[in-house]
């Protein structure tokens, strides 16, 4: 079992929050590309003898979630045998330390922090001993009444050691009344809002739980005789698995070391169905599946919605590397525009430490990007992007192909204009930092110096994805787009952005 220690010998800061939410401050996590942050995917096997070692293969194919930490933890029937650290996973991880974690059972854990200090205390999977022996937990997504819950739970005595609200459900779980741990879990659950994936880990079980609402993706495959799930099927191909099915909203899984199969239980019934649209435009990989639905191919249709909706005559289509590519692909297609490599993503510029000035970060786009000279010069360009947030990388994005020569640029975004914070695990701005939630959509191609701009219409969006009509917005969450959140919103909620 391992935890971390600084350089120094000490151990890392056990600093908590100084406000009522848990992502209070502003997000450490701007950098150069002004991007949305998904926060976390979790991996998890039940029945195979190689389970550490799937669990780091699994992990490798959604480090896109998660890159501040990662963990696994694996059990063999009498004990856990787990490790976490700081870093991506093929810094936490090496042979000699999975080779330690024995076991047949494991869940793991990629983790995107959102706010204030990135430290191991909130690595997971997170490990708790309570009554019933010990107790993992893994998660994707946040809990919008965590706090309020948190402080009910203080005022009767419990004691917490991080500021993930996942350590919330382990508090409810432990004080449960029911010896049971499955209807223990059940009764934390009910207690719970807003968006989430568990994998809970016991010496015998694994418990897998999605919320009521399936805001957060979340899919069960198979290898062999052995359970997986994950966050996204992609993981599913990096260990050799297969995609079985993905799990309902509201559903609880149940597997168990002294039974045979998986039983299919719930803890609530299906609410109004509303996975995370912006999992399809931005956030999960292109290989992988959502609800049966292929990411790249629904991307593509988003292109050619968007060249529907908002043509414009020019003599290249590019796309932001890397979210935005089958969105032009898609557009140019529809277009008859020719698809070109406008814009090349330098892929070695790893973390850094350096702080730059404020002069240096306007500049700091081109660590990240390169406009093709060749490409662009002279040329009218339309330049694909899923998203604008706070404007600011837009803008100097514009600018780069501007100096690469660029007559022309006309910007199309993928998605309806982002004009509200996300309360269910994804990293936003607060609201007076959204662009579009204070500009005109020409306000804003102004500020980003576009010779025009579009943005994909919210009905474009939802046709392109391709989920059957019949549920509220085709049973996803758009209210980043639209402020129709699917969970009951409240003023203390509102006080952080929610991804914590």
């Amino acid at each position: 079992m391992s935890d971390g220690m600084r350089s120094d010998g000490n151990k890392l800061s056990n600093h908590m929050w100084t406000g009522r939410f848990y992502n209070d401050g502003v997000s450490s996590h701007d950098g150069l590309l002004d991007k949305l942050g998904e926060e976390c995917g979790v991996f998890g096997v039940f029945g195979h003898p190689d389970a550490a070692s799937l669990c780091y293969y699994g992990l490798h194919a959604l480090q896109h979630r998660g890159q501040e930490s990662s963990g696994v933890c694996t059990t063999d029937g009498s004990g856990f045998h787990y490790h976490r650290g700081m870093g991506l996973v093929k810094e936490v991880f090496d042979n000699d330390k999975l080779a330690a974690l024995a076991g047949s059972s494991a869940i793991a854990h990629v983790r995107y922090s959102t706010a204030g200090e990135s430290r191991l205390a909130n690595a997971q999977p997170l490990i708790f001993k309570y009554r019933g022996g010990d107790l993992a937990i893994a998660t994707n997504g946040n809990l919008t009444n965590a706090a309020r819950i948190k402080e009910e739970l203080e005022r009767q005595g419990s004691i917490f050691q991080t500021t993930s609200d996942t350590e919330v459900v382990a508090h409810l779980i432990a004080r449960s009344q029911h010896d049971d741990i499955v209807l223990a879990v059940k009764e934390a659950l009910l207690k719970v809002d807003g968006a989430y994936a568990f994998l809970i880990q016991t010496k015998d079980k694994l418990i897998a739980a999605l919320d009521p609402h399936g805001l957060r993706p979340f899919v069960i495959g198979r290898l062999g005789n052995a359970y997986l799930f994950a966050s996204e099927t992609c993981a599913f191909d990096a260990v050799g698995g297969t995609y079985y099915r993905d799990v309902s909203p509201g559903e609880l899984l149940v597997l168990d070391i002294n039974s045979a199969g998986m039983k299919e239980d719930r803890f609530a019934p299906i609410k109004q169905r509303a996975i995370c649209a912006m999992e399809y435009i931005y956030f999960a990989r292109p290989d992988s599946d959502m609800d049966e639905i292929n990411v790249h191919s629904a991307r593509k249709r988003m292109g050619r919605q968007l060249a529907i909706e908002s043509f414009v005559d020019a003599d290249v289509v590019t796309g932001v590397p890397d979210s935005s590519i089958s969105a032009a692909i898609g557009y140019a297609e529809q277009t008859g525009i020719p698809y070109e490599l406008g814009l090349i993503k330098n892929r070695y510029t790893g973390r850094t430490f350096i702080q730059p000035s404020q002069e240096l970060r306007e500049q700091g786009v081109k660590m990240k990007l390169s406009a093709v000279r060749s490409i662009v010069a002279g040329k009218r360009v339309v330049m694909i992007d899923d998203s604008i947030v706070r404007g600011t990388t837009s803008l100097r994005i514009v600018n780069l192909l501007r100096e690469a020569g660029a007559t022309e640029v006309h910007v199309r975004i993928s998605s309806p204009p982002f004009m509200n914070p996300c309360y269910y695990g994804i990293d936003t701005p607060d609201r007076k930092q959204l662009i579009a939630a204070q500009k005109s959509v020409e306000e804003i191609r102004q500020a980003i110096n576009a010779d025009s701009l579009h943005f994909l219409s919210k009905e474009g969006l939802l046709s392109a994805i391709g989920r059957p009509e019949g549920e509220t917005n085709r049973g996803h969450c758009t209210a980043c787009f639209d402020n129709r959140y699917p969970t009951v919103i409240t003023e203390e909620t509102e006080i952080g952005c929610g991804c914590e």
